[in-house]
């Protein structure tokens, strides 16, 4: 594997002076200076807020610019700009912290956000109202725990995710080498970063693009996402990823992966040309070619991605624009080999890890339920504290899920009780006391942080569930394990599009609602209904799981029937308008 990461070639690399119309974005990309612009003298005045040019660049150092939606109207009426702070999300790679790291992010929660951190569904953290003055502070903190946000937002490869879980036969300990040979071949390089944030020594900078030798100038069209999943349990919703990477082993030795390109949940509503999209399977290679091959697939999108329009500059449009076959073509080009064709891939039960498991050797883990990722402390539940004082008596290995959930890992026996009982002393549910509906759910943040949500998630979905527990309780199907997803707009971060039920955001208090998704995240969904009331949502649900429960054929589950008996049958007999 070290061979391969010393050894490839970043391709052809984009031509940069192309007299082709490229967005606005592009321009302020080439002309930011390796994602320099102006961020250090706006960062130095007086102004609450950044300029929209250093806004686009400051998503690549690992942050957006937000403001308290709540506030607008009455800040506008007393004549105040609005409530400006900062979203910092981080860059972990595969969700997995170190006791003090996570302490130091529970400490910057409280010292500069709004006192709550949350756990995103791409396994990393984000830190909400962090103020101008204090990102300076608080980035320094966190490069002190060995930890950056360079790569958490912007057109460039994400944070990339792997199965979280520490198994019994050390195959994540086999693929972790490998997670790690990614994100060092596809990180930025720039050196703005240390600059700007960690007072870095500035040098003579060189010529545009020679300071990224592999993202030149411009970076990427759009953002590019990739996940490493273990055949047998998707729990990183591969499918959904730009570029999916699937683990086979015998008896839990490595054995190669499959390859699969072109995922991706993000849409326009009301744009019928843009559309979520499943990865598809491409190759089988051996484990010394994975970085190598990885470098080629990112590089082909960096060199044709539409960098004119963003709605169209996601990695999967350029495969259904040019073709599969194109891009195996172009692939195989640029290693100079064709690679082997990818299998059939099996996918058994999916797994949130949740609940105490052995991880060999005479370790453990302790997989906690995070509703909605908030970690924060309510009336009644002290998650967040009672998980400070967790981490600071056990220092375990600390590991985030898709789900949006927290392991605690590299555990003695012995922690089992102690952890059990601070649990339930601070109002926090054993995973036998969560029942399946909201086990299962997902939701974006939505309002009132994020400025492209046209309606309620984070905040709805638990009124929204709390009805649907009730009538899945009164039909008898409490031990039916399907998954529900909402997001307050239709680009899709909570993949809402895989789910057996999406609840897709319109307008405020309206929304789609998508079904026929299975529990692997191995198939997409597709739109049921339009424009529901918030107020509605359950009683819809509850008038599909009649059906359900009165014709599933045996073993069946919800999104699977949808999909077998239709729309047009399920319209029909809820007595639903089309």
């Amino acid at each position: 594997m070290t061979d391969a990461v010393q050894n490839v070639s970043a391709g052809d690399p984009v031509d940069e002076t192309s007299p082709t119309k490229v967005s606005k974005v592009e321009v302020i990309k080439r002309e930011g200076h390796q994602l320099r612009g102006q961020i250090a003298a706006e960062l130095a005045s007086d102004a609450t807020r950044f300029t929209e040019d250093s806004v686009q660049l400051l998503k690549f150092h690992g942050m957006y610019q937000q403001d308290d939606r709540d506030e607008r109207a009455a800040r506008r009426q007393e004549g105040l700009d609005r409530a400006y702070s900062m979203m910092i999300r981080a860059r972990i790679p595969g969700g997995i912290l170190s006791a003090d790291q996570y302490l130091a992010f529970d400490r910057l929660a409280d010292e500069y956000g709004n006192g709550t951190m949350r756990i995103t569904t791409r396994q990393t953290f984000q830190l909400h109202g962090i103020l101008k003055g204090d990102i300076k502070q608080t980035l320094r903190s966190l490069n002190d725990a060995l930890v950056t946000t360079l790569g958490g937002c912007g057109d460039q490869v994400r944070n990339i995710l792997m199965c979280p879980a520490p198994r019994a036969d050390g195959l994540h300990d086999q693929l972790r080498p490998y997670l790690l040979a990614l994100v060092d071949a596809l990180s930025a390089k720039t050196r703005a970063y240390h600059e700007i944030w960690l007072d870095g020594e500035r040098v003579e900078s060189p010529p545009p693009g020679q300071e990224e030798p592999f993202y030149g100038a411009t970076y990427l069209p759009r953002k590019f996402k990739l996940a490493l999943a273990i055949e047998g349990d998707n729990c990183v919703d591969v499918y959904a990823n730009d570029l999916g990477i699937v683990a086979h082993h015998d008896n839990g030795k490595l054995t190669g992966f499959t390859l699969l390109v072109g995922g991706g949940m993000g849409r326009t509503a009301g744009k019928e040309d843009t559309y979520p999209r499943l990865a598809t399977p491409i190759a089988r290679i051996e484990p010394a070619e994975l970085v190598e091959v990885a470098i080629a697939v990112v590089g082909i999108q960096r060199d044709f991605g539409n960098r004119s329009e963003r709605r169209y500059s996601r990695f999967k449009y350029l495969l259904d624009e040019r073709g599969v076959d194109w891009f195996c073509e172009e692939l195989h080009r640029r290693l100079g080999r064709v690679l082997a064709p990818a299998g059939n891939l099996a996918w058994g039960e999916t797994s949130d890890h949740l609940g105490w498991h052995s991880s060999g050797g005479g370790q453990y883990y302790f997989g906690i339920h995070v509703q909605n990722g908030r970690l924060q402390d309510t009336p009644g539940k002290r998650l967040k504290s009672v998980l400070r004082e967790l981490v600071a008596t056990w220092h375990p290995t600390v590991r985030m899920t898709c789900e949006q959930n927290i392991l605690l890992t590299d555990l003695s026996e012995p922690a089992y009780d102690h952890i059990s009982r601070a649990l339930a002393q601070s109002g926090v549910k054993r995973v036998e006391e969560i029942s399946a509906t909201v086990r299962h759910a997902m939701a974006c943040v939505a309002l009132p942080t994020c400025g492209l949500a046209l309606a309620e998630s984070e905040r709805a979905l638990p009124a929204v569930l709390a009805e649907v527990e009730q009538i899945v309780d009164q039909l008898g199907l409490s031990q039916e394990v399907f998954s529900i997803r909402m997001t307050g707009c239709a680009n899709g971060c909570a993949r809402p599009y895989i789910g057996d039920v999406g609840f897709v955001g319109r307008s405020p208090g309206l929304y789609d609602i998508f079904l026929g998704g299975d529990f692997t995240g191995s198939r997409l969904n597709a739109r049921y209904q339009e424009l529901v009331p918030i107020a509605e949502l359950a009683t819809r649900i509850h008038g599909l799981l009649l059906v359900f429960k009165r014709e599933r054929v045996q073993g069946e589950r919800f999104g699977d029937f949808c999909q077998r008996v239709g729309f047009e049958y399920l319209r029909g007999t809820t007595g639903v308008p089309v």
